[in-house]
């Protein structure tokens, strides 16, 4: 294993001590001014507005207390914050911020750009553009943009917006050909009739659509005008999804996902209207897709004749960092497309899709298995490494750079792998745009509000990717150090995990429940005697009540920071179930489905992304300190178990 130089990342972050201050400080003293510079440039005959003296009224001065103290009250509050900065903080998927981000954020702030169009953000645009390009390349998507196949990347608020986006268009694109075959389009190689259409693949669906553009583009304009009027009043955006699947008997299309899907896609599914009975969750193993049922279901649904609109695949769960197999899933949608069921398949990567620089050489070339598995213990996997390659068979794909990307919050990104199809999300709103879509692919996109779900958002989050991106370029040399540091970080961590539980075994019983396959580690631990699942909840509840941030108490009285997650039968399965209930000698019919109280396991879940948890420097472990810790909890709540009840 070859350990990651710490010096590498010594400048990349403000630090766990604010040691790189000094930096900072610097650098937002120097852009302040530069901004006002570029005020006072702007029009320099103009005279200042605010007199010089304005600062010497007692309205000023008025104003300026006031704004003072709830600043400085705003500040206190803050103290009371969570400390994601800290090695100290193993909870949820947050860490300390990356300096290029912040310093780029703070820096177009002032500038407020509107990143919806090229009037509002003539530079943030730009850079939202290839910051979506600089992705793409890491998933290996298509990013040249002189190829008219290349790829397309927009951020988001998030992970659940980035999941919507990617519903929205398999919709789009899934009844886009039954559009074409009502409208009688003049399109040669049409399927023979709407069912046919509506189970066309991807491929077939993105080879229609060119097609269909291709030939608009050659029509008189008279010709061009009724003919995209007629297929657009056929479309299910116009027609709504309760009209569109009317006519025909056609029936709406399901989702199929596993069960260790986020929360985001239940939402999707309500606020696209398909409903949330039209969500399937495919059972898992070891809290991975298991292709062999997902197989099942998509042959019982073919035989039923309900559409499929998308299968999803998860690249890092948000519980337990597990990877489904997206390479079996790829092959499994292209199999499908044989036997008349096309559908789409999205990759949900937002926790591990930056795991991926991992597996990119500096030219944009592949790594090796064995390449990337020299650097570890037992990461990646052969079917964790096929899996992340397989981002590039992806139909579309969600990335949250503010989690493994250590940026501010607000910066998902959503990934379409052929930017041609986002012109079936097109929206006009004239007072915004000028409805051009001809020129290279900067211009074609340049009014981005015409794509995305939102009316409105910051421009500030895109030059934080951007110039993140061209700082710490997206290849194994440069971002994949963090990624590396992350890695290590939880290999050592399941290291003193081991440790622990043989430590604690005299007191309890504990298990790592599934071993994960990227940096995100669960725990689950029982007194020795218990058979009560109920007090084992309350046990490890009581364990999470000192590992919370509590704004009634000073931070410094919390040694280390965590997070709890659950465990429920129907997820895990049987053998699963089972299995884990034996490791920490519980009986299994102690788990009662039905029950909110007794259907789940309450384990602890440990986040493993700040790359100074091995503080080799100093030599110390932040990850030895925190198992001392917990140790001590452990003991301290089975020597007062009332007090670990309450």
């Amino acid at each position: 294993m070859t350990a990651v130089d710490p010096a590498t990342l010594h400048p990349c972050f403000l630090g766990p001590y604010g040691e790189n201050d000094a930096l900072l400080e610097s650098l937002t003293v120097e852009f302040l001014r530069d901004h006002v510079y570029w005020r006072r440039n702007l029009h320099p005959e103009d005279m200042p507005v605010i007199p010089t003296g304005a600062n010497r009224s007692p309205a000023f001065l008025d104003f300026e207390a006031r704004m003072r103290r709830e600043l400085h009250q705003l500040s206190a509050a803050l103290k009371r914050s969570v400390p994601f900065h800290s090695p100290r903080y193993i909870g949820h998927m947050v860490s300390d911020l990356l300096l290029p981000g912040l310093a780029a954020q703070m820096l177009a702030l002032p500038y407020n750009p509107n990143n919806v169009s090229a009037d509002a953000a003539p530079v943030t645009i730009g850079m939202e553009l290839k910051a979506g390009l600089q992705l793409a390349a890491m998933v290996g998507y298509p990013a040249d943009p002189a190829d008219p196949a290349c790829a397309f990347g927009h951020l988001t608020s998030g992970g659940t917006l980035a999941n919507a986006q990617g519903l929205r268009l398999a919709l789009a694109m899934k009844g886009f050909p039954v559009a074409l075959v009502r409208a009688g389009a003049p399109l040669p190689n049409l399927p023979e009739g709407v069912h046919e259409a509506y189970g066309l693949p991807p491929a077939r669906q993105r080879e229609l659509v060119v097609a269909w553009q291709a030939l608009l583009a050659e029509m008189p304009a008279a010709d061009r005008r009724h003919w995209s009027a007629a297929v657009e009043r056929e479309r299910i955006e116009s027609r709504g999804i309760a009209a569109f699947h009317a006519r025909d008997d056609l029936q709406v299309p399901v989702v199929l996902a596993p069960s260790t899907a986020h929360y985001s896609w239940s939402k999707g599914v309500k606020m696209l209207g398909l409903g949330r009975d039209q969500l399937i969750l495919v059972p898992g193993r070891s809290m991975r897709l298991d292709i062999d049922a997902l197989a099942d279901a998509l042959t019982g649904l073919r035989q039923r004749q309900v559409p499929v609109l998308m299968a999803v695949g998860v690249l890092g769960s948000t519980e337990f960092g597990t990877i489904d197999p997206l390479d079996r899933l790829a092959d499994l949608r292209d199999a499908s497309a044989s036997q008349g069921q096309g559908f789409a398949i999205h990759a949900d990567a937002a926790w591990g899709g930056y795991l991926a620089t991992l597996l990119r050489n500096t030219d944009g070339s592949d790594r090796s298995w064995a390449m990337v598995r020299s650097e570890f213990q037992a990461f990646p996997s052969r079917e964790v490494h096929a899996a992340v390659l397989a981002l590039a068979r992806m139909d579309s794909i969600t990335i949250d750079p503010h989690k493994l990307g250590y940026l501010p919050y607000g910066s998902g990104a959503f990934l379409c792998r052929d930017q041609r199809m986002m012109s079936l999300l097109a929206e006009s709103a004239d007072y915004v745009f000028d409805g051009a879509a001809e020129g290279d692919y900067f211009k074609r996109h340049r009014n981005l509000g015409r794509y995305i779900p939102e009316g409105s958002k910051p421009g500030a989050n895109a030059a934080a990717v951007y110039v993140t991106h061209r700082v710490l370029p997206l290849d194994s040399q440069h971002f994949g150090r963090l990624q590396a540091a992350s890695m290590q970080a939880a290999e050592a961590f399941l290291d003193e995990a081991r440790a622990f539980i043989d430590r604690i075994a005299p007191h309890a019983r504990a298990c790592v429940p599934f071993l994960p396959d990227s940096n995100l580690v669960c725990l689950a631990i029982n007194p020795r005697g218990n058979t009560s699942l109920l007090r084992m909840n309350r046990f490890m509840r009581g364990l999470h009540a000192s590992l919370s941030a509590d704004p009634t108490r000073t931070l410094q009285q919390g040694e280390y920071f965590g997070s709890i997650t659950t465990l429920r039968r129907d997820a895990m399965g049987e053998e699963d179930t089972r299995r884990v209930m034996q490791a920490i000698d519980l009986p299994l019919e102690a788990m009662v489905e039905g029950d909110e109280s007794l259907d789940r396991l309450v384990v602890l879940r440990h986040t493993l992304m700040n790359p100074f948890l091995l503080d080799e420097g100093n030599g110390s472990s932040y990850l030895a300190g925190y198992f001392g810790f917990l140790e001590r909890l452990v003991l301290r709540a089975i020597a007062e178990p009332d007090a670990a009840d309450a």
